[in-house]
């Protein structure tokens, strides 16, 4: 890209809009025979008061896989925890401030891990995977998606 002016706004090279890209992360614990999954209560609109998973926009010049590390970190005080990358999620109309893409990282932890909200999280904590309160945006979509893979996980096909 050519050097803009300085009183120039930032430029790119295509003129029609783009979706934003955020990223969402599903983590779970087994407790017992049950499996919880970890989630934050939303301090802003949209979804305002709604229970969803940690996540939020990449920002410029950031890996998909640093953005979910710092969304994890700033929104539950989590860090250090392995993530995967699990599917995307692009539907228009699943974010009510615009079309925005979805890259979803999933985990488990075998020690279920005190959380702390912060940044734009309300309440952070952990909850019956298979009972979860009622989802912001597509989550539950999101939910069933990382329950199968992680099925999938725990029971391998025959590859017989």
């Amino acid at each position: 890209m050519k050097n803009l002016p300085k009183s120039s706004p930032e430029q790119y090279c295509y003129d029609h809009p783009r979706p934003a890209l955020t990223v969402d992360i599903v983590l779970f614990h087994r407790a017992g025979a049950d499996l919880e999954v970890l989630l934050i209560k939303r301090a802003r609109a949209p979804f305002k008061g709604r229970w969803a998973f940690p996540g939020g926009f990449v920002d410029k010049d950031e890996s998909l896989e640093a953005a979910a590390a710092r969304e994890l970190r700033e929104e539950t005080g989590l860090h250090g925890i392995k993530l995967e990358q699990l599917a995307a999620f692009g539907d228009p109309g699943r974010d009510p401030r615009g079309h925005t893409v979805s890259v979803v990282f999933y985990g488990t932890v075998n020690n279920r891990r005190a959380v702390i909200a912060a940044d734009d999280a309300a309440e952070a904590a952990w909850h019956s995977a298979s009972h979860p309160p009622k989802l912001a945006f597509d989550h539950q979509k999101l939910l069933r998606r990382a329950m199968e893979r992680l099925e999938q996980e725990s029971y391998p096909a025959n590859s017989e």
